[in-house]
């Protein structure tokens, strides 16, 4: 089938390989861009980089509230704007604030059930359209997670809401040296960006697709199929050290995966540490940012500014 060059620069924005390469993948897949993607890993020309996948697309920032009462009770959460001039402003960081506090005493079931509730006299719907009219940019809360736990939550934020990680961590302790421990957990999640806690957690059916990916690269290299089999038990312990907390090197001492960590610091601490489960966030990740002007931009903020 015919290829379009809008699909092919898309592939290549995703992946940062040559137009050519993923011209011919797209026309194998028949214009099935994930099929794509899979053939370009297969032929070896493909190599996994997390980091492609968390490329921001669009403003605003991934914020992060713990309730400063009982600890007890958390959320981590995205809010998107149009510009980083506005993501940046007080009023923005005002109602970002104010969301997380919501999320947490309120507990509400999605996002649509967030914007439905009472703040300030009206709904947080309207809270939002009312800002929007203030401000000049669409404000959208696209996603949150909510904690509760009976042991202890962490969160880190990068670089002012580029991205951000929370924690919940099981131990019968409450030492200082915990809280240390689980923020160093929440660097790593967002460094080493972990998709799961261990390997007891990856779906039976990610794995086996996992496997005939790397079968597949081992059978396209010239391997016989009994040595390719041996190569993909080796290459899956890669997918788990790149995919799973437990077995991933820690990102301040690559000499220890974090289980050993964890291991070691349990007699400071007096109890045994378990990591329950965790969130990370990307800002924007998987939205596409409509590009703009730069004059116009800055026309539109100073036009927002005057009212």
């Amino acid at each position: 089938m015919a290829v379009s060059a809008k699909d092919v620069m898309t592939l290549r924005e995703a992946t940062g390989l040559g137009m050519m390469d993923c011209k011919k993948a797209l026309a194998e897949a028949d214009g099935d861009m994930e099929k794509a993607k899979e053939i370009l890993r297969e032929k070896g020309i493909l190599k996994a980089d997390k980091k492609l996948n968390s490329r921001v697309a669009a403003e605003g920032v991934v914020a992060a509230y713990i309730c400063d009462k009982c600890g007890k009770v958390g959320t981590l959460y995205e809010v998107n704007c149009e510009s980083d001039f506005v993501a940046r402003g007080p009023k923005f960081q005002e109602i970002v604030a104010n969301v997380g506090k919501l999320i947490v005493e309120q507990n509400p079931a999605d996002v649509d059930a967030l914007m439905a509730l009472p703040f300030e006299g009206t709904t947080v719907e309207m809270y939002l359209k009312e800002a929007i009219s203030v401000i000049g940019e669409k404000i959208a809360v696209r996603r949150f997670v909510r904690y509760e736990t009976e042991g202890t939550l962490e969160s880190y934020i990068h670089m002012g809401g580029k991205s951000g990680v929370m924690v919940e961590v099981d131990s019968a302790s409450a030492a200082p040296e915990l809280k240390e421990l689980a923020h160093d957990i929440c660097l790593q999640i967002c460094a080493a960006n972990a998709t799961y806690v261990n390997k007891d957690e990856v779906p039976a059916n990610v794995l086996e697709h996992e496997k005939e990916i790397l079968m597949q690269q081992a059978i396209n290299e010239g391997k016989p199929a009994n040595i390719a089999e041996k190569m993909v038990m080796g290459r899956i312990k890669k997918f788990y050290q790149d995919n799973c907390l437990m077995d991933q090197a820690f990102v301040k001492d690559g000499d220890k995966t974090i289980a050993q960590v964890i291991k070691e610091a349990a007699p400071a601490i007096g109890s045994v540490i378990t990591v329950k489960r965790f969130a990370h966030m990307v800002m924007g990740e998987g939205i596409e940012k409509k590009s703009e002007d730069l004059s116009a931009e800055v026309e539109k903020q100073i036009e927002a500014m005057k009212k």
